[in-house]
């Protein structure tokens, strides 16, 4: 139980001398964030990315779904027909989150059972 599971060369306080920075630095840009949140709040650009932030990663998510579906099970039609249903569910609704969660669903039992 000496090496822990390790390659050989590779010692304990190898793997904590990488691994204790790398936590470090990981919870400090996670952390750092919020430290500005008093500094840029009320600024016209964080407004502005607040309005439309949402909207663009949706879209940019929807690109590349469709786009990368093509040699999927179900292939294109099936991510299309999901999408359709997700604009659906959402003009119906107004709920992002259920609006989501329908589209998965119509996606998945298009994949799996047709």
């Amino acid at each position: 139980m000496a090496d822990y599971g390790l390659p050989d060369g590779v010692t304990l306080p190898m793997v904590a001398a990488v691994l204790i920075p790398v936590a470090i630095v990981t919870v400090a840009l996670r952390a750092l964030p919020f430290a500005f949140i008093k500094a840029v709040q009320g600024s016209p650009l964080i407004e502005f990315l607040r309005a439309t932030m949402p909207v663009g990663v949706m879209v940019v998510l929807v690109a590349y779904t469709l786009a990368s579906t093509r040699d999927q099970p179900g292939g294109l039609w099936a991510a299309l027909a999901a999408t359709a249903a997700t604009i659906a569910f959402h003009a119906w609704r107004r709920r992002p989150g259920l609006s989501i969660l329908a589209g998965t669903v119509v996606y998945m039992l298009l994949v799996n059972l047709l």
